[in-house]
Protein backbone atom coordinates (compact mmCIF):
# COMPACT_ATOMS: atom_id res chain seq x y z
CA UNK A 1 0.00 0.00 0.00
CA UNK A 2 1.29 3.49 -0.82
CA UNK A 3 1.98 5.68 2.21
CA UNK A 4 1.46 9.46 2.31
CA UNK A 5 4.73 10.57 0.64
CA UNK A 6 4.31 8.06 -2.21
CA UNK A 7 0.68 9.03 -2.67
CA UNK A 8 1.59 12.73 -2.75
CA UNK A 9 4.19 11.98 -5.39
CA UNK A 10 1.64 10.00 -7.39
CA UNK A 11 -0.93 12.78 -7.32
CA UNK A 12 1.64 15.42 -8.31
CA UNK A 13 2.71 13.45 -11.38
CA UNK A 14 -0.86 12.62 -12.37
CA UNK A 15 -2.11 16.17 -11.99
CA UNK A 16 0.80 17.33 -14.10
CA UNK A 17 -0.19 14.70 -16.69
CA UNK A 18 3.28 13.24 -16.39
CA UNK A 19 3.58 9.71 -15.10
CA UNK A 20 7.03 8.90 -13.78
CA UNK A 21 8.31 5.38 -14.36
CA UNK A 22 9.52 5.17 -10.75
CA UNK A 23 5.87 4.61 -9.81
CA UNK A 24 5.78 1.26 -11.63
CA UNK A 25 9.35 0.08 -12.20
CA UNK A 26 9.45 -2.17 -9.11
CA UNK A 27 6.11 -3.89 -9.78
CA UNK A 28 6.18 -7.60 -10.74
CA UNK A 29 4.32 -7.05 -14.02
CA UNK A 30 7.13 -4.75 -15.25
CA UNK A 31 10.02 -6.87 -13.98
CA UNK A 32 12.98 -6.98 -16.37
CA UNK A 33 11.81 -4.08 -18.55
CA UNK A 34 14.28 -1.35 -19.44
CA UNK A 35 13.75 2.33 -18.70
CA UNK A 36 13.09 2.88 -22.40
CA UNK A 37 10.47 0.14 -22.42
CA UNK A 38 8.73 1.61 -19.38
CA UNK A 39 8.64 5.03 -21.00
CA UNK A 40 7.13 3.49 -24.12
CA UNK A 41 4.45 1.73 -22.06
CA UNK A 42 3.61 4.82 -20.01
CA UNK A 43 3.26 7.18 -22.95
CA UNK A 44 -0.15 5.64 -23.74
CA UNK A 45 -1.33 5.55 -20.13
CA UNK A 46 -3.79 7.92 -18.51
CA UNK A 47 -4.39 8.43 -14.80
CA UNK A 48 -7.88 8.41 -13.36
CA UNK A 49 -9.27 8.90 -9.88
CA UNK A 50 -12.18 6.81 -8.66
CA UNK A 51 -14.08 7.93 -5.58
CA UNK A 52 -15.30 5.39 -3.04
CA UNK A 53 -18.27 3.45 -4.42
CA UNK A 54 -17.48 4.17 -8.08
CA UNK A 55 -17.47 1.27 -10.56
CA UNK A 56 -14.30 1.19 -12.66
CA UNK A 57 -16.08 -1.19 -15.01
CA UNK A 58 -19.13 -3.44 -14.90
CA UNK A 59 -19.74 -7.11 -15.65
CA UNK A 60 -20.45 -7.79 -19.36
CA UNK A 61 -19.42 -4.23 -20.31
CA UNK A 62 -17.27 -4.03 -23.45
CA UNK A 63 -13.62 -4.19 -22.37
CA UNK A 64 -12.48 -0.76 -23.52
CA UNK A 65 -9.44 -0.45 -21.22
CA UNK A 66 -7.08 -2.31 -18.92
CA UNK A 67 -5.74 -0.90 -15.68
CA UNK A 68 -3.00 -0.74 -13.06
CA UNK A 69 -4.00 0.28 -9.54
CA UNK A 70 -1.61 2.85 -8.05
CA UNK A 71 -3.44 3.64 -4.83
CA UNK A 72 -6.56 2.50 -2.99
CA UNK A 73 -8.44 -0.78 -3.11
CA UNK A 74 -11.07 -2.33 -5.39
CA UNK A 75 -13.55 -5.15 -4.93
CA UNK A 76 -14.19 -7.40 -7.94
CA UNK A 77 -17.56 -9.15 -7.93
CA UNK A 78 -19.51 -11.41 -10.27
CA UNK A 79 -23.22 -12.13 -10.47
CA UNK A 80 -23.85 -15.79 -11.22
CA UNK A 81 -26.50 -17.02 -13.70
CA UNK A 82 -28.67 -17.70 -10.63
CA UNK A 83 -28.45 -14.07 -9.54
CA UNK A 84 -26.08 -14.59 -6.61
CA UNK A 85 -23.21 -12.14 -6.13
CA UNK A 86 -19.75 -13.45 -5.25
CA UNK A 87 -16.58 -11.60 -4.37
CA UNK A 88 -13.92 -12.77 -6.82
CA UNK A 89 -10.99 -10.87 -5.31
CA UNK A 90 -9.73 -7.57 -4.00
CA UNK A 91 -7.39 -5.48 -6.15
CA UNK A 92 -4.37 -4.07 -4.33
CA UNK A 93 -1.95 -1.27 -5.30
CA UNK A 94 0.40 -2.54 -7.99
CA UNK A 95 -2.12 -5.02 -9.43
CA UNK A 96 -2.84 -5.16 -13.15
CA UNK A 97 -6.55 -5.79 -13.72
CA UNK A 98 -9.26 -5.71 -16.36
CA UNK A 99 -6.96 -7.22 -19.01
CA UNK A 100 -9.82 -9.01 -20.77
CA UNK A 101 -7.83 -9.34 -24.00
CA UNK A 102 -5.23 -11.49 -22.24
CA UNK A 103 -8.06 -13.90 -21.41
CA UNK A 104 -9.46 -13.88 -24.93
CA UNK A 105 -12.53 -11.90 -23.89
CA UNK A 106 -14.16 -8.83 -25.38
CA UNK A 107 -16.05 -7.95 -22.20
CA UNK A 108 -15.31 -7.73 -18.49
CA UNK A 109 -16.18 -10.93 -16.58
CA UNK A 110 -16.91 -9.01 -13.38
CA UNK A 111 -17.49 -5.60 -11.81
CA UNK A 112 -14.63 -3.68 -10.18
CA UNK A 113 -15.69 -1.12 -7.57
CA UNK A 114 -13.55 1.27 -5.53
CA UNK A 115 -14.06 0.55 -1.83
CA UNK A 116 -11.87 3.52 -0.89
CA UNK A 117 -10.80 6.51 -2.98
CA UNK A 118 -8.46 5.02 -5.59
CA UNK A 119 -6.10 6.03 -8.37
CA UNK A 120 -5.36 3.90 -11.43
CA UNK A 121 -3.52 4.05 -14.71
CA UNK A 122 -5.45 2.89 -17.75
CA UNK A 123 -4.60 2.00 -21.31
CA UNK A 124 -6.95 1.35 -24.24
CA UNK A 125 -7.48 -2.38 -24.72
CA UNK A 126 -6.44 -1.99 -28.34
CA UNK A 127 -2.93 -1.13 -27.11
CA UNK A 128 -2.42 -4.53 -25.43
CA UNK A 129 -1.39 -6.59 -28.53
CA UNK A 130 1.04 -3.86 -29.60
CA UNK A 131 2.54 -3.52 -26.11
CA UNK A 132 3.20 -7.23 -25.63
CA UNK A 133 4.53 -7.46 -29.19
CA UNK A 134 7.03 -4.70 -28.53
CA UNK A 135 7.85 -5.89 -25.01
CA UNK A 136 7.67 -9.70 -24.68
CA UNK A 137 8.71 -9.53 -21.01
CA UNK A 138 5.46 -7.71 -20.30
CA UNK A 139 3.49 -10.60 -21.79
CA UNK A 140 5.35 -13.25 -19.78
CA UNK A 141 5.06 -11.22 -16.57
CA UNK A 142 1.34 -10.66 -17.11
CA UNK A 143 0.77 -14.36 -17.79
CA UNK A 144 2.64 -15.23 -14.59
CA UNK A 145 0.45 -12.83 -12.61
CA UNK A 146 -2.76 -14.14 -14.21
CA UNK A 147 -1.57 -17.70 -13.63
CA UNK A 148 -1.13 -16.95 -9.94
CA UNK A 149 -4.68 -15.65 -9.75
CA UNK A 150 -5.99 -18.80 -11.43
CA UNK A 151 -4.13 -20.90 -8.85
CA UNK A 152 -5.76 -18.83 -6.10
CA UNK A 153 -9.17 -19.40 -7.72
CA UNK A 154 -8.55 -23.15 -7.89
CA UNK A 155 -7.50 -23.15 -4.24
CA UNK A 156 -10.74 -21.40 -3.26
CA UNK A 157 -12.75 -23.96 -5.23
CA UNK A 158 -10.97 -26.79 -3.42
CA UNK A 159 -11.67 -25.16 -0.07
CA UNK A 160 -15.35 -24.68 -0.91
CA UNK A 161 -15.61 -28.30 -2.07
CA UNK A 162 -13.71 -29.99 0.76
CA UNK A 163 -13.61 -27.79 3.86
CA UNK A 164 -16.18 -26.77 6.45
CA UNK A 165 -17.28 -23.15 6.60
CA UNK A 166 -15.15 -22.11 9.58
CA UNK A 167 -11.97 -23.29 7.87
CA UNK A 168 -12.92 -21.45 4.68
CA UNK A 169 -13.53 -18.23 6.58
CA UNK A 170 -10.22 -18.61 8.42
CA UNK A 171 -8.36 -19.11 5.13
CA UNK A 172 -10.04 -16.03 3.62
CA UNK A 173 -9.17 -13.79 6.57
CA UNK A 174 -5.56 -15.02 6.66
CA UNK A 175 -5.14 -14.47 2.92
CA UNK A 176 -6.47 -10.92 3.15
CA UNK A 177 -4.17 -10.24 6.09
CA UNK A 178 -1.20 -11.48 4.04
CA UNK A 179 -2.19 -9.31 1.08
CA UNK A 180 -3.26 -6.16 2.92
CA UNK A 181 -2.27 -6.48 6.54
CA UNK A 182 -0.90 -3.66 8.65
CA UNK A 183 1.17 -5.10 11.49
CA UNK A 184 1.26 -3.61 14.97
CA UNK A 185 2.30 -4.95 18.37
CA UNK A 186 -1.31 -6.00 18.94
CA UNK A 187 -1.64 -8.04 15.75
CA UNK A 188 -2.49 -7.52 12.08
CA UNK A 189 -5.26 -5.27 10.81
CA UNK A 190 -6.69 -5.65 7.31
CA UNK A 191 -6.22 -2.14 5.99
CA UNK A 192 -9.40 -1.65 3.97
CA UNK A 193 -13.13 -1.77 4.73
CA UNK A 194 -14.22 -5.42 4.89
CA UNK A 195 -17.75 -6.41 5.78
CA UNK A 196 -19.05 -9.75 6.96
CA UNK A 197 -21.11 -9.86 3.77
CA UNK A 198 -17.85 -9.59 1.77
CA UNK A 199 -16.47 -12.59 3.64
CA UNK A 200 -19.68 -14.52 3.07
CA UNK A 201 -19.50 -13.85 -0.67
CA UNK A 202 -15.83 -14.91 -0.74
CA UNK A 203 -16.48 -18.20 1.01
CA UNK A 204 -19.80 -19.28 -0.52
CA UNK A 205 -21.76 -19.10 2.69
CA UNK A 206 -24.36 -16.88 4.34
CA UNK A 207 -24.05 -13.64 6.27
CA UNK A 208 -25.66 -15.33 9.27
CA UNK A 209 -23.02 -18.08 9.30
CA UNK A 210 -20.11 -15.65 8.97
CA UNK A 211 -21.53 -13.44 11.72
CA UNK A 212 -21.80 -16.44 14.04
CA UNK A 213 -18.21 -17.53 13.32
CA UNK A 214 -16.72 -14.04 13.62
CA UNK A 215 -18.60 -13.35 16.86
CA UNK A 216 -17.25 -16.59 18.34
CA UNK A 217 -13.72 -15.66 17.32
CA UNK A 218 -14.12 -12.22 18.86
CA UNK A 219 -15.31 -13.75 22.12
CA UNK A 220 -12.28 -16.09 22.12
CA UNK A 221 -9.85 -13.23 21.45
CA UNK A 222 -8.78 -14.59 18.05
CA UNK A 223 -9.80 -11.46 16.20
CA UNK A 224 -11.11 -8.00 16.99
CA UNK A 225 -13.92 -6.72 14.83
CA UNK A 226 -15.59 -3.41 14.21
CA UNK A 227 -17.58 -1.63 11.55
CA UNK A 228 -16.10 -3.11 8.35
CA UNK A 229 -12.85 -3.77 10.18
CA UNK A 230 -11.02 -6.94 11.18
CA UNK A 231 -7.82 -7.22 13.20
CA UNK A 232 -6.18 -10.60 13.87
CA UNK A 233 -5.07 -10.81 17.50
CA UNK A 234 -4.07 -14.49 17.66
CA UNK A 235 -2.78 -15.55 14.24
CA UNK A 236 -1.47 -18.92 15.42
CA UNK A 237 -4.93 -19.88 16.71
CA UNK A 238 -6.54 -18.73 13.46
CA UNK A 239 -4.00 -20.77 11.48
CA UNK A 240 -4.85 -23.84 13.56
CA UNK A 241 -8.52 -23.36 12.66
CA UNK A 242 -7.65 -22.93 8.95
CA UNK A 243 -5.56 -26.13 9.06
CA UNK A 244 -8.45 -28.07 10.57
CA UNK A 245 -6.55 -28.85 13.76
CA UNK A 246 -9.00 -27.15 16.12
CA UNK A 247 -10.33 -29.77 18.57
Amino acid sequence: MMHAPALTKTVIFCVALKIDQSLISDLPVFEGLSAEALDDILKRAHARHYTKGTAVFSQNEAAHSFFLLLHGRLRVTQVTPHGEQIVVRFVSPGDLFGVAMALGRKDYPGTATAIVDSLALLWPSAAWPEMIGRHPALASNAMRVIGGRLQDAHQRLREISTEDVERRVAHAVLKLADEAGKTSPGGTTIDFPLSRQDIAEMTATTLHTVSRIVSAWEAAGVIEGGRQRIAIRDRSRLQIIADGQEP
